[in-house]
């Protein structure tokens, strides 16, 4: 079973599988902007859907504390080009 739990002491969100850490998405806040900076899955656990799952429950979180998403990291952006998150207010990553 996987389970997806915020970590704010660490600044990212995490997922285990297996009852071992898997993965994680890694954040900074910036008052009420959430700044998604770097999400990865160890190699041990690829192919399983676990970035998916990851972002999912992270970004339905972040819009349930009524968070704006920044997708800094380039898999949450895809993902959000590519999945419906309702009730998102996303602002694009500035340029650097």
């Amino acid at each position: 079973m996987n389970n997806v739990t915020h970590q704010p002491t660490q600044d990212r969100y995490q997922i285990t599988a297996d009852d071992t850490v898997a993965g994680f998405a890694a954040y900074v806040m910036r008052g009420e902007r959430i700044h998604f900076t770097h999400t990865e899955v160890s190699d041990d656990f690829q192919g399983r859907g676990l970035a998916k799952e990851l972002a999912a429950h992270a970004l339905a979180d972040v819009v349930a504390r009524g968070l704006t998403i920044v997708p800094d990291c380039p898999y949450i952006a895809r993902y959000l080009d590519r999945h419906e998150v309702p009730g998102a207010t996303v602002e694009p990553p500035r340029q650097r």
